[in-house]
């Protein structure tokens, strides 16, 4: 897991580092899927910039398209981070650390069967946005 320091930015320099070392722990954790692996980014500025899509093109790694308008298609938007508030609502941490140890014990708790019906939840997303052909939608109004 790799946390955002205090006082910097997630820009394109520093998401470049990120992804970065993601490729490397999948290669050795994962190597299974170390050439078909795929990252599913959003429109961010850091998601889009030139550097990481030379990167990418470089390590030849694929990303799905995001269409615009479609936040509901990222897993952290109707997953990870509501699973996170439910978790960290209501608390006082009193220092960034501890913060960071309570989200890490929430990631670690999610299990293996929650992370499968988020795929298939994904899928869902995904075809919705597909029958839609990436025009807005909320929720299960498709």
């Amino acid at each position: 897991m790799e946390f955002v320091p205090p006082g910097q930015t997630v820009n394109q320099t520093f998401y470049l580092q990120v992804v970065g070392h993601l490729r490397k722990r999948v290669v050795h954790v994962r190597f299974e899927i170390a050439n078909t692996w795929f990252p599913h980014h959003n429109n961010a500025p850091s998601h889009t910039s030139i550097v990481l899509r030379e990167f990418l093109a470089q390590n030849n790694i694929t990303t799905l398209p995001h269409p615009p308008y479609s936040l509901d298609l990222a897993p952290c938007d109707f997953f990870l981070f509501p699973k996170l508030k439910t978790h960290l609502k209501g608390h006082h941490f009193g220092t960034v650390e501890n913060v960071q140890a309570a989200a890490t014990r929430a990631l670690n708790n999610i299990s293996s069967e929650d992370f499968l019906h988020c795929c298939e939840e994904w899928q869902q997303h995904w075809n919705r946005c597909i029958r839609s052909q990436g025009a807005y939608f909320e929720g299960d109004k498709l």
